[in-house]
């Protein structure tokens, strides 16, 4: 364990027990880190089920984590196999996961398979008695997402979900300042996820086409709005906190006409019921502007992306206490290896630089406190506030969105598919009331 790792462990622990309201309201999942001196000797023994590109990505946080135990792969593609080895060459090896879920000394499963995948695999995990992490989106469908939360609810088992936000430590310092509201009313939510390539991998040989590129087709993918847009509209709902009543929008192929099936550029526009927007977009031909959420409120800006918030008016910026407090989150406690993938940016088309939100340029996104999590949580049996259920609605909006486009509708929010979440304002009332 290094020096890094250690401080942020000691510092999320004082943050749970002794963090402000406003932050214990807005980021209670660091709860999660309470127990983390009393944790140290302890170990929990994980598989790992679709060691991929984002699986491989997990491993190199969870190789380096002394509490995680790596004991097996499950993947019928061997040079997966063969790449998750390297990170962990004593693991055990199954090219069936359901034989890996019959080892008893497994407590708990990451999956990070294709997302067609991710229900049977997670009802089998639940139903073996396996604590689950699985990557977003976490279903194919809403009905399998719903079906998915409730089985949680119903094993008493862990499950978390790969929204990596949640525990970025940008995005938790802003939304103490939103929730604050330092920023005014928030008025709107754009976001928007920009990349310039073919979003295509390397086919050794033609009749893997579907099997490796798996994303590109309609059968195992429902493309940008469930790999990408999953992080993002949870980001909104987070900044608003609530749920949107209705969604519309477009999707085609406009530039990468390969025989792929699923949209190469889209828009969407989630609708509250007091008008407010929340806005997501993605086209894959241009990459100029990268991934942003733009938080606007009537005061001020934020951009928890580039690590920047912005005022209106500099008269109305908080006073010096506030920001000194706000800088004595030290932002060195959270170092941590560099963004996944390649599409972030910082470009911008204002002029107003703003000011950094933990006083440097973003370095990590939250992947390495979510893993780290997740193994706290397997140790403890403790399930995390809002972790579950932040997982399943975000992956819910992204479903629901993809409908709108499909059907080329303005789509209703689907009231059958809500689960008892305060929140968001979707608590169900007792019968005897």
């Amino acid at each position: 364990m290094n020096e890094n790792q250690i401080n942020r462990r000691e510092f999320l622990r004082d943050l749970g027990m002794l963090g402000a309201g406003v932050l214990a309201a807005t980021s209670p999942w660091l709860k999660t880190f309470a127990d983390v001196n009393e944790t140290a000797k302890e170990r929990v023994k994980l598989g790992m089920i679709g060691p991929g590109s984002r699986g491989q990505f997990l491993l190199g946080f969870l190789s380096q984590n002394p509490k995680a135990d790596i004991v097996a792969f499950a993947d019928p593609y061997q040079p997966s196999i063969d790449a998750a080895l390297s990170i962990v060459p004593t693991a055990k090896v199954y090219h069936d996961y359901k034989k890996l879920l019959e080892d008893k000394a497994i407590e708990a499963v990451v999956v990070a398979t294709p997302l067609a995948t991710h229900y049977q695999i997670v009802m089998d995990a639940f139903d073996a008695g396996k604590h689950v992490y699985c990557e977003k989106t976490i279903g194919y469908t809403m009905e399998q997402c719903f079906n998915m939360y409730q089985k949680h609810l119903e094993t008493g088992l862990l499950f978390f979900t790969g929204q990596q936000r949640l525990f970025d430590p940008r995005y938790i310092k802003a939304m103490e300042m939103v929730h604050q509201g330092i920023f005014g009313e928030i008025t709107a939510v754009h976001a928007f996820w920009n990349r310039n390539g073919d979003w295509r991998r390397d086919v050794p040989q033609k009749d893997l086409e579907r099997y490796i590129n798996w994303r590109l087709y309609k059968d195992s993918s429902k493309g940008l709005m469930t790999e990408l847009a999953c992080h993002q509209l949870q980001v909104g709902t987070w900044a608003l906190g609530r749920l949107p009543q209705k969604v519309m929008g477009h999707g085609a192929i406009t530039y990468w006409k390969d025989g792929r099936e699923v949209y190469d550029n889209i828009n969407t526009i989630y609708v509250f019921e007091d008008g407010k927007k929340l806005t997501w977009g993605s086209d894959i031909a241009n990459k100029f502007y990268g991934l942003e959420e733009q938080i606007l409120g009537s005061k001020g800006t934020v951009e928890p992306e580039r690590g920047r918030y912005y005022f209106e008016d500099t008269d109305l910026a908080p006073a010096p206490a506030f920001l000194q407090m706000l800088n004595d989150w030290d932002a060195k406690l959270f170092g941590a290896k560099a963004f996944a993938g390649t599409s972030w940016a910082a470009e911008t088309g204002s002029t107003n630089r703003g000011e950094l939100i933990l006083g440097k340029e973003p370095d990590n996104d939250g992947t390495s406190l979510l893993t780290e999590a997740f193994v706290e949580a397997c140790i403890t049996g403790k399930q995390p506030d809002r972790i579950a259920e932040e997982g399943y609605y975000a992956s819910l909006l992204c479903l629901w969105g993809h409908e709108a486009l499909e059907r080329e509708e303005i789509i209703n929010f689907p009231t059958e598919y809500q689960i008892d979440y305060d929140v968001y304002g979707t608590k169900k009332q007792s019968p005897n009331i």
